[in-house]
């Protein structure tokens, strides 16, 4: 039998056009049309709230504290593509700095997520880089332990696979698997012109949420027939 690989370099990932589309909705949009499933835990926020990132996910998987899988998923990781590394939520020491992020950002990444901490914050700021992390610590990791790429991984309480779309921004990260990501945009679009069509009602003052009264009924407040 042959042992797999642990290290996957050739990934199918999703389109080009599919991201572009994508990048224009708030990850809020896309998490509510994917069914309210796919969101990291909060845990995993933006260096700044302002940046936002869309694109492929490279997956990384590394243990806790040690970050050699990383140096070498920068290696292979092509244009456009988001690290999303699977740090197990560790913050004892970070995983990625100011030199490893410039790398990425050299390359042409388009961001990445660590489910762990990192360090340098405000150089990172004036770096201008998307990056998401757990968490911050001034310790180094060490560089010697084996890990995973491009396989499937954990990371925020999220499953991602390699190629899977990731969207993200100040309210944090969605991820959307491949295959349904085109079938999402159609759906996204109509959330948010049904959305933007709300705010335009709320400004006028209509404040009633139609949808409230039977929601009360079926959940067991209200009787039948009775109103707020």
């Amino acid at each position: 039998m042959t042992q797999a690989s642990e290290v996957i370099r050739d990934i199918e990932r999703v389109s080009v056009d599919v991201i572009e589309q994508a990048s224009k909705y708030q990850a809020a949009i896309l998490a509510d049309v994917a069914g309210r499933r796919g969101t990291m835990h909060a845990r995993i926020a933006p260096v700044h709230q302002n940046m936002k990132l869309a694109g492929p996910a490279f997956t990384v998987e590394v243990r806790p504290g040690d970050n050699l899988m990383i140096h070498a998923a920068i290696a292979l990781a092509r244009p456009g593509d988001i690290l999303v590394i699977d740090g197990k939520g560790d913050q004892t020491a970070a995983l990625m700095g100011t030199l490893m992020l410039s790398a990425c950002k050299q390359k042409g990444l388009a961001g990445v997520v660590v489910d762990g901490a990192i360090r340098d914050r405000l150089d990172i700021l004036a770096l201008d880089f998307p990056v998401f992390s757990a968490g911050f610590n001034p310790a180094g990791p060490t560089k010697c332990v084996p890990g995973r790429i491009n396989h499937p991984i954990s990371a925020g309480g999220a499953t991602v696979y390699p190629g899977d779309l990731i969207v993200a921004d100040a309210d944090g990260v969605v991820v959307i698997e491949r295959s349904k990501a085109p079938s999402l945009l159609p759906l996204a679009a109509k959330k948010e012109a049904d959305e933007a069509a709300r705010m335009q009602a709320i400004a006028l003052g209509d404040t009633t949420a139609t949808w409230l009264p039977a929601a009360l009924q079926a959940a067991g407040v209200l009787q039948a027939g009775e109103t707020l």
